[in-house]
């Protein structure tokens, strides 16, 4: 049925790069939650009244603060698909991340209420007038919200959406609060002990996990969390496979919401080559990765001596220190000033996030290091820190050096 959905009511469905596309999926899936949930709301409702069922109707109020929810995804996929302006020159993609956060606390929040009833529901117990009628609306509650929890899911793993990923899960735990309430409404029915009170503070706890892992969830991309370890890896091998590419390093990537990324990348060449045709192979690796990966990317060109087969020994050696101290720490940039009675050694350090020492004494550590296998080499050390989480790769420099 979700397919069918998606080829009726979204047009050019298969562009899912798009955001006029991706605005109308949020739309779709918002507004197909917002129908369920009302109608599981009105039916939930009266039957928790007449059964005088604690559990049942705070069911149905969570089924329309879900509702609610909805509403909410939809503004924020209204919001999201403004166009860049002066004040927000990376566009306003990042409303959809904030809409995740939103619900996230209203299921929160609704937790907090359902713990309040249902507590006062154990305190002053009532029975639960149990019929055929209240076990078939909770079981056709419980497929319909299963139904709309992988519609949810489907629908946010195509356009890779945070906010639907967070409604999902929602729905998920909506499958299991009301599960939980068929039994309890089937146990007093079949024994007649109330444990109305117990089933529905048991659903409260549970909601009260989940609205604490789904704000973490939707936190961290508003925080800047590292990339999608796919993309930075399928970012890597594009840019080895370019000719006139040796090496690369210092590559950021940042997020600006779903389908905006901007990154910067240095790039080594050969610095006997022609700079113009240098040039031209930036150029054109930029514009590859804004059309194929929809990626802005901007690239600071390194020119690198090769060949020099004196230098190339000098930078073995220094890459060899490095990585003595620690396998994860990378090398680039690397220059030399060759006098007659001191040799100057420049380049610059990429240091992973998981490395504990500070700049200074990682900086004292390697100049040490070097100052022991020759005391002729002074060295200027610049350390830079790596955002990514794959590891800085220079095996494409090293193949290129050694042919």
């Amino acid at each position: 049925m979700t397919n069918w959905i998606i080829r009726l009511f979204i047009k050019d469905h298969e562009n899912t790069t798009d955001p006029v596309v991706r605005g109308r999926y949020g739309r779709v899936s918002s507004l197909v939650g917002i129908l369920c949930n009302v109608l599981l709301f009105g039916a939930k409702m009266l039957i928790g009244t007449l059964a005088h069922s604690i559990a049942i109707t705070a069911d149905a109020v969570n089924n329309l603060s879900d509702a609610g929810s909805s509403v909410i995804t939809l503004v924020g996929f209204k919001l999201s698909a403004k166009p860049a302006d002066k004040e927000h020159p990376y566009g306003h993609a990042r409303i959809e991340y904030i809409t995740g956060f939103i619900i996230s606390i209203i299921i929160l929040l609704l937790s907090f209420e359902l713990i309040r009833s249902s507590v006062e529901k154990i305190i002053h117990p009532e029975p639960i007038l149990f019929s055929a009628v209240t076990v078939a609306v909770l079981a056709l509650a419980i497929l319909a919200k299963l139904w709309l929890g992988l519609f949810y899911k489907k629908m946010g793993r195509i356009i890779q959406s945070t906010a639907l990923g967070a409604t999902s899960a929602d729905c998920l735990n909506d499958v299991l609060a009301t599960g939980a309430v068929l039994g309890a409404a089937l146990f007093a029915g079949l024994t007649g002990i109330q444990i109305d009170g117990y089933m529905g503070l048991a659903v409260a706890l549970f909601i009260l996990f989940s609205g604490i892992g789904l704000i973490r969830k939707t936190l961290s991309p508003l925080l800047g969390e590292a990339p999608d370890e796919e993309l930075v890896r399928r970012i890597e091998e594009k840019l080895k496979s370019y000719d006139g590419v040796i090496g690369f390093h210092d590559l950021v990537i940042h997020n600006y919401g779903p389908d905006r990324c901007f990154a910067t990348v240095h790039l080594e060449v050969p610095a006997e080559r022609d700079i113009l045709e240098s040039h031209h192979i930036i150029d054109a690796i930029e514009k590859d990765f804004s059309t194929e990966m929809n990626i802005q990317m901007v690239i600071h060109m390194d020119p690198v001596v090769t060949g020099d087969e004196q230098l190339d020994r000098l930078k073995a050696v220094v890459d060899g220190i490095v990585k003595d101290i620690d396998p994860e720490l990378s090398m680039h940039d690397f220059r030399a000033v060759l006098g007659k009675q001191h040799v100057k050694l420049i380049f610059e350090v990429t240091v992973p996030p998981s490395f504990k020492a500070d700049n200074e004494e990682l900086i004292n550590r390697i100049r040490q290091a070097i100052q022991r296998y020759n005391p002729q080499y002074e060295s200027v050390i610049t350390l830079d820190r790596n955002y990514i989480s794959s590891t800085h790769k220079d095996d494409l420099r090293r193949e290129e050096v050694g042919q």
